[in-house]
């Protein structure tokens, strides 16, 4: 795997600035019919849509999708909500739509709000990509996975047992309440902990929105109503990064443990002082990398979707769609003390 240098940058962002920005950044490659139709074959204008900008974590994935399109020769461009919302991406979806852009690709901040626009833009000619957080199937073209949702959730579950000695109370600090990835992988930490994990309970599954205050409100609302409670899961990187924060000055650090999916950048002081042992993540720079080449091959004719189509993702290698037009980036990684370092995103 990967590791690409990380430089966090804060972004402030808003309708109508975007729309802006796509009309003038979106270069197609071809005029565009009336009404926003466009056959998008061979139009290399690739334009990402996150769950919300300024995170951390979809400034690192939207990276590695910059860098692919340059290798490909296209245009790429990166728009957004500023809060993580579905009816903030349907503006950003449609715009990009009229402006005849050859491919979407969508981090989906719910599974169906966000599906008749990006029907409309498909019925234009636009392919359309998610990564990181699915659609329905009808809705996309292809869904670039991470990690599976097994792995991801077991990974987790496995990091808190450890941690905790495999009893005690524990509770889930997630994004939003509707977030198609979060809510897979919180169902099957569910599962694992009453089929593996008898002798710990989870008490309280929050939502923080992938803000940061939210987070860190949640994280102390956590604590107060479960004193008992002895380690928390934030599988977000805007959660476990606020509830680090929260945890590594209260009177709590040491005594409940944190866990969850993180940036080493984030997390690396927390680490170091004591207040995580571990967490794990994949890479997101490739994660966007590949999302952008699977773009670039959906364009191209290169594969259409289907299972067993392959194609190419640059420095990557080859890769497989699976069932349900999926095609998976990897397992997740475990970070701790002993590796954090070696490592800046």
């Amino acid at each position: 795997m990967t590791f690409a240098r990380k430089r966090v940058l804060a972004v402030a962002a808003v309708a109508v600035t975007a729309a802006l920005a796509l009309t003038g950044c979106a270069d197609t490659g071809k005029s565009t019919p009336a009404g926003g139709s466009t056959d998008s074959s061979g139009n290399l204008s690739v334009t990402f849509i996150p769950k919300n900008l300024g995170n951390p974590y979809f400034d690192t994935s939207d990276k590695g999708g910059k860098a692919a399109v340059a290798e490909f020769g296209g245009t790429f461009n990166e728009v957004g909500p500023a809060q993580a919302s579905p009816d903030g991406q349907v503006s950003y979806i449609n715009t990009a739509t009229q402006q005849g852009v050859g491919a979407l690709v969508v981090s989906a901040n719910d599974p169906k709000a966000i599906c008749d626009a990006l029907d409309q833009a498909r019925s234009a000619g636009v392919k359309v990509v998610t990564f990181d957080s699915d659609t329905e199937t009808s809705c996309r073209d292809i869904f670039v996975n991470q990690a599976t949702s097994d792995g991801i959730a077991k990974a987790q579950v496995d990091l808190i047992s450890k941690q905790i000695g495999d009893s005690g109370e524990v509770a889930i600090l997630s994004a939003s309440a509707n977030a198609t990835n979060q809510n897979a992988w919180i169902e099957k930490m569910k599962a694992l902990l009453a089929s593996d994990h008898p002798n710990i309970q989870l008490v309280d599954v929050v939502y923080g929105n992938d803000d940061d205050q939210t987070s860190f409100d949640k994280t102390a609302a956590l604590l107060q109503a479960h004193p008992n409670l002895k380690g928390i899961i934030s599988p977000t990187t805007v959660g476990i990064a606020a509830a680090g924060r929260y945890l590594s000055t209260s009177a709590y650090k040491g005594k409940v443990a944190l866990t969850g999916l993180g940036t080493p950048n984030q997390l690396r002081a927390y680490v170091k002082d004591g207040t995580i042992t571990a967490f794990a993540l994949w890479n997101p720079e490739d994660l966007g990398y590949l999302a952008a080449y699977a773009a670039d091959a959906l364009i191209t004719g290169e594969i259409t979707g289907k299972s067993g189509d392959t194609f190419t993702a640059g420095k990557l290698g080859s890769f497989t769609v699976g069932e349900n037009g999926t095609v998976l980036l990897g397992d997740p990684f475990v970070f701790d003390s002993s590796n954090i370092d070696q490592f800046n995103f």
